[in-house]
């Protein structure tokens, strides 16, 4: 039965719209993933450190800016946070761990996993910083859930106001850097506040030697970013993916990825993020490009974009409710549910894919690649998550690391092929 964007199933109740925005998010969020899987990993933070800057390449960048890059993870972490507050509504009504123990055994394991993933397969994991966050937020869903919008956007603006206080510090600190006769203390210093955004000389000679040597000399270089990442995880991704999380639990239960809004409310988010973050956040990419994107620069303008974007993701989840409430394009919405419903698996295999693609262990094309290129393999891998998803899914339960994921928290293997009928 289906019931506005809501379908029953008899094992695991899913909503169908759920799924559908989370299969376009862990779509668009290899938009930008790929940068860090096949380029060293500085380009990811700025273009003039990999990847070209002109033409092609430079379109690729700013397009991926404007409605990419911070607004998949963002969408697909508020969608972590509905999904905690789904799952926790199931194990209250049935299961024999309980609501608490069920969450919290899922961390655990999506921890294990998350570390796992990033040392062996993808440096920038998100995986890691689900687990903690999600640990820090659990306690909350039962606070009403505007004050959960309100706390989380008030955390994701103290993130912004914490980091655009220190632009003013770090330009005076690099104009003292760069005098004629700095002394070594400074130039240190300038060098330790800002390796974040900042590449060191040689770095990624390194990491193209690296990632094109065998498996040893690929897990040392992707060891070295991911420890630095994980290292970070409690001074910005840590508290963004609490922020983005509490937003996304508030919105679930308003009713806002079930599609218990009206069409005027979608379209009104809809308006305000196309038509109001989007111009901005596109004024302040044009600074970036203006400044022939030197890198201070660049740091404080993506500063300021993270105001925009949680609303520019909700803005893409708005339009994808508002066509699956129409009963538009329906092949490729069925699509995108079955890649949603094995929003792990395929998470983790386009990690797996992309490794073999760009390592030297594989295919040897990291740095290789122009920014542009890199959208041949993401195209690449698109088409295999929506045409393979529904297939496995009409044979098997779930997907296979859902299916194990599951098997772990129970601690008992879970049934995975469905049973076949006439």
């Amino acid at each position: 039965m289906s019931v506005s964007g809501v379908t029953s199933e008899a094992a695991s109740d899913r909503i169908l719209s759920i799924d559908v925005v989370r299969g376009f998010a862990v779509l668009g969020i290899l938009l930008m993933n790929i940068v860090a899987m096949g380029l060293p990993t500085y380009a990811y933070i700025n273009p003039i450190y990999g990847g070209g800057i002109t033409g092609a390449d430079f379109w690729t960048w700013a397009v991926n800016n404007v409605f990419a890059d911070g607004k998949m993870r963002a969408l697909f972490t508020m969608l972590f946070g509905a999904s905690a507050m789904l799952i926790a509504k199931r194990a209250e009504s049935g299961t024999a761990l309980g609501p608490v123990q069920t969450h919290y055994r899922r961390l655990f394991w999506m921890f294990v996993i998350g570390m796992i993933h990033a040392y062996f397969f993808f440096l920038g994991d998100i995986l890691v910083t689900y687990a903690l966050a999600g640990a820090l937020v659990f306690p909350l869903r039962r606070l009403d859930p505007r004050l959960l919008i309100g706390l989380g956007g008030a955390l994701l603006a103290a993130l912004f106001a914490w980091h655009i206080s220190d632009v003013e510090p770090l330009k005076a600190l690099m104009a003292a850097a760069m005098e004629p006769g700095a002394d070594e203390t400074t130039r240190a210093a300038w060098a330790g506040a800002s390796q974040t955004f900042v590449m060191p000389p040689g770095f990624d000679a390194q990491e193209i030697a690296g990632f094109g040597g065998g498996f040893g000399e690929a897990l040392q270089a992707r060891a070295r970013i991911a420890s630095l990442l994980q290292v970070l995880i409690p001074f910005n991704a840590g508290p963004e993916a609490v922020g983005q999380m509490l937003i996304g639990m508030g919105l679930f239960r308003l009713g806002f990825f079930s599609l218990g809004w009206s069409t005027r409310a979608y379209g009104m988010l809809i308006f305000f993020g196309y038509a109001c973050a989007v111009p901005f956040t596109a004024m302040l990419a044009w600074l970036m490009h203006q400044s022939g994107f030197e890198p201070l620069r660049v740091h404080e303008m993506e500063v300021w974009q993270s105001l925009t974007r949680p609303f520019i993701a909700l803005a893409h989840a708005s339009a994808l409710l508002l066509i699956i409430r129409a009963g538009l394009f329906r092949n490729l919405v069925s699509r995108l549910e079955a890649a949603g419903r094995m929003a792990f698996t395929n998470y983790l295999m386009t990690s797996v894919i992309t490794s073999l693609v760009f390592c030297g262990y594989g295919l040897g094309l990291y740095g290789h690649l122009s920014r542009f290129q890199l959208l041949w393999v993401v195209a690449g891998v698109w088409a295999l998550i929506l045409l393979w998803s529904r297939p496995w899914l009409a044979r098997f339960r779930y997907g296979p690391f859902e299916w194990a994921w599951r098997s772990l928290v129970q601690w008992k293997r879970q049934p995975f092929r469905k049973a076949q009928t006439a």
